[in-house]
């Protein structure tokens, strides 16, 4: 059976112009790894990003909560016109992707960022592969599940790492703080001998180069960033949406203000962004 995210690619005949936005959405900043990438894969597209500051982190939240905020966010990407939904978050992929699909299907192309990394890592030949991801992601089961499906020789070992985002959206990268975090996860039996380790949270990427020093370069470490804009240029091709002008200007809200946001935003995007406050659970 083709993954989720095909089915509903096959299934959609979206017929609108193809300078519509693509919808971007995550807990925080995390979700900026993967529209960095967007951007540099397809470097015509316009960007319209949410960061749910406001409820951060998802991984702590309940799986109704999740599907409840990520309903609400897709309503408020869908009010400018976005020709595809892109779900940046990995727990809110594990809790509300399907219910997103059959919600908005018919309306809009949904993905996620857990089908595509699936799909890459049963292409490899990976005998023992590591997870790291929120409570939500690990508790849900999801990875394990389609990688059994997808790999079923492969060995999965899960681990929850709820401290890495929080450290993360406050800052915490390259010091003594993170590296301690870093290193009391990573050292966790469970993770012994592993061939490769999907960050299971697009926050992760962030610090992608301490998680790969700890493993002395060893182990590949998958980021979903890039695997996930490939995949959306594809079904962006597939559906004749690929917009071949310039891209209009990208705009990037979030739920609750922090300086950090922006920061980070204006880091991955190199130059001044439209950064606004939108509180849409009023």
């Amino acid at each position: 059976m083709l993954p989720a995210f095909r089915r509903a690619v096959l299934h959609q005949t979206i017929m609108e112009p193809s300078n519509r936005p693509i919808g971007v959405f995550d807990s925080g900043v995390g979700g900026l790894t993967v529209a960095q990438a967007i951007r540099q894969i397809l470097p015509g597209e316009r960007i319209v990003y949410f960061g749910d500051t406001a409820h951060l982190p998802y991984g702590d939240k309940s799986e109704e909560a999740i599907r409840g905020y990520s309903r609400k966010i897709t309503e408020f990407l869908l009010g400018y016109d976005a020709k595809l939904v892109l779900v940046a978050c990995n727990s809110a992929s594990a809790s509300a992707y399907e219910e997103l699909l059959t919600e908005y299907g018919d309306r809009v192309i949904i993905l996620d960022v857990i089908n595509p990394v699936v799909e890459y890592c049963s292409s490899r030949s990976f005998s023992r592969l590591g997870v790291i991801g929120t409570k939500r992601t690990i508790s849900s089961g999801t990875y394990e599940k389609k990688l059994h499906e997808a790999a079923p020789s492969t060995a999965i070992a899960s681990l929850a790492t709820p401290l890495l985002v929080p450290m993360i959206e406050e800052g915490f990268i390259f010091d003594d703080i993170s590296n301690a975090i870093v290193r009391t996860y990573l050292s966790d039996p469970r993770l012994n001998n592993i061939d490769a380790l999907i960050l299971g949270c697009t926050h992760y990427p962030i610090i992608r180069n301490q998680i790969s020093k700890f493993f002395n370069f060893n182990v590949e470490v998958v980021d979903s960033a890039r695997i996930v804009a490939v995949r959306l240029r594809e079904v962006l091709e597939k559906q004749n949406l690929v917009n071949r002008g310039e891209a209009g200007e990208d705009l990037f809200f979030v739920s609750d203000y922090t300086d950090y946001f922006e920061k980070i935003a204006r880091m991955f995007f190199e130059s001044s962004i439209n950064l606004r406050k939108a509180d849409i659970w009023s």
